[in-house]
């Protein structure tokens, strides 16, 4: 670990002093930028001010404010992180804006129109880079270069290798030359798991270092930007721990000395803590929280400006955001139908742990859609619990609330597989049930019936290719299946599963389906969220059956502690 910044008056020492302040200024969450810890209008400390490191990560397209809590769906608008800078340089501070991944995807204002307003809003804020995250992938190859070029800011990756010309893909770094001359070096990094959390056909032509070679790729940029005199070394990362595949922030903290700050995002939690030496922070996701890390001449610290706590608005910001939210919200409004309950589609607990309603009916809605294009019944329908990315509350459906539901636009479509190969498949996408770290691969499902055991360790076998996760090393030690299609199971049977594209193109741990994909090609209709809807509208005549006020039992999972 460096002993020591180039410039006298800003040592390492002096900035992790501040580091047992993260603690404590938790609780001072929300304040103003003049009531911040030891930072103040009146303390001596602002008299010569340095820097403020204002972050967001996960923002997912959450960029039109709601009112409320965070624990009530409250957020900020986009607005109010360009309303913050301009505050913070007006106390005469410098300010870089960073974000930590996956702003292009998530909520309609950004899915319709593939990512571009979210870089439209960023670019109003004057952000000074962003690292790439797994769902800026989503969009394909074409998107993500259109949306990097239309940025007024740099995308940062140093470990996304394009595998044909064997170079970075991404710019690695950033360096910036504070007022007082301080120079910051600033580096990114993107979840290794992005081979199977975004579509894999989208991220098939890059290489994600992982592991090992990830902390070397880490320890690198570290080292090059100290060799360019750089006072402060900051990573902004897209890895998190939650779902640390192939290496999550703690882990690499553990193994990379230098780094001065690590800003993470990925995993959607709130972090404030020091991890070997070193402050690890995150917002948690959706805006929920604005991040701010202030560096005051030896009084550095850390805490999250909470949603309902500031009142900050760009006008000029604001007023491009609403012009894109009157466009969607155009678009979306109409109403498809209703529901007399809540239809869940929470993470954890929810679709990635367990059987839920709403699980039930989109299952059941990819089905009944495949067959009604077949003229002919679909054995089962299954999909991961990942693709699912909000409830639906009781009252009326409109075709946004199903966009929001499932905003990822993937191709409904019907494969056929071996018995064995669905056994296999579902053993996978249940290897976190009974661990911490649930997966969004965990399937709800049509027309199968299957059990897990889950006292029964998953065993891991060889990890997929190009995959963050493991095949099973013995399947059917956890899974049972019952039933498939009225059919009972072999094995040997070969059964037509109504799916999406991710899963066929073998995302999170659908490896297996994918090899049933390449023997034998998919038949495929149109987008997930249209199936979703047509089985509202047609199947069910506008409003949710009360079958679907509760799971229907499809899954049962056993032996949890």
């Amino acid at each position: 670990m460096a002993e020591k910044f180039m410039r006298p008056m800003i040592t390492r020492r002096s900035f992790l002093k501040g580091v047992g302040l993260l603690g404590a200024s938790v609780a001072l969450a929300g304040c103003s930028p003049t009531q911040q810890g030891s930072v103040s209008a009146s303390s001596p400390a602002t008299a010569s001010p340095l820097l403020a490191i204002i972050h967001t990560n996960d923002t997912h397209g959450h960029d039109v404010a709601v009112e409320g809590t965070a624990d009530a769906g409250g957020n900020f608008s986009m607005a109010a992180v360009a309303a913050l800078k301009a505050e913070w340089q007006q106390k005469g501070y410098d300010v870089l804006l960073v974000d930590a991944g996956d702003a292009t995807q998530g909520m309609p204002i950004v899915d319709t129109v593939k990512g571009t307003s979210a870089i439209s809003f960023m670019n109003a804020c004057g952000y000074d880079l962003m690292t790439v995250g797994n769902h800026d992938f989503d969009w394909g190859v074409d998107a993500l270069a259109a949306n990097e070029k239309a940025a007024n800011f740099p995308f940062l990756s140093a470990n996304v290798i394009d595998k044909q010309t064997g170079k970075l893909r991404f710019a690695a770094n950033k360096v910036v030359e504070l007022t007082d001359g301080t120079k910051v070096g600033l580096f990114g990094l993107t979840t290794p798991s992005t081979t199977t959390t975004s579509n894999p056909k989208n991220t098939r032509g890059f290489k994600f270092l992982q592991n090992d070679d990830l902390y070397h790729c880490a320890q690198e940029q570290v080292d090059e930007l100290r060799g360019q005199g750089c006072d402060l070394v900051v990573c902004v990362g897209h890895l998190g721990n939650k779902e640390a595949y192939g290496g999550g922030s703690k882990e690499l903290l553990g193994s990379v000395t230098g780094i001065d700050l690590f800003i993470d995002g990925h995993d959607h939690e709130e972090v404030n803590e020091e991890i070997a030496g070193t402050p690890l922070v995150e917002t948690g996701c959706y805006l929920h929280n604005i991040g701010i890390v202030v560096i005051d001449k030896g009084l550095p610290s850390s805490q999250p400006v909470a949603v309902g706590s500031y009142e900050g608005i760009d006008s000029s910001t604001q007023a491009i955001i609403d012009e894109q939210n009157n466009r969607v919200k155009t678009e979306l409004a109409v109403v498809l139908g209703t529901t007399p309950f809540k239809m869940l589609g929470e993470r954890d607990p929810g679709v990635r742990t367990q059987e839920t309603n709403l699980g039930d009916f989109f299952a059941d809605a990819l089905r009944w859609t495949a067959s009604q294009e077949l003229g002919r019944e679909v054995d089962a329908g299954l999909v991961n619990g990942g693709g699912i990315r909000a409830s639906i509350e009781a009252g009326d459906i409109s075709l946004g609330s199903i966009k929001t539901v499932v905003p990822f636009s993937n191709d409904l479509a019907v494969v056929n597989v071996k018995g064995a190969q669905l056994l296999e498949a579902i053993e996978a996408a249940c290897q976190a049930i009974g661990k911490e770290k649930a997966i969004g691969a965990f399937p709800q499902i049509s027309g199968i019936s299957f059990t897990l055991d889950a006292s029964v360790p998953y065993e891991a076998g060889p990890t997929y290719p190009d995959s963050a996760y493991s095949s099973p090393a013995n399947v059917g030690a956890r899974v049972s299946i019952t039933d498939v299609g009225g059919r009972g199971f072999d094995a040997d049977a070969t059964y037509s599963i109504a799916t999406i594209s991710f899963l066929c193109d073998g995302g999170d741990t659908y490896y297996a389906f994918k090899q049933a994909a390449e023997a034998e090609t998919p038949t495929t209709f149109g987008f997930d969220y249209e199936a979703l809807a047509s089985y509202l509208v047609t199947a069910c005549d506008h409003t949710v059956p009360d079958d679907y006020a509760t799971p229907q039992g499809r899954i049962t999972i056993t032996g949890l502690a």
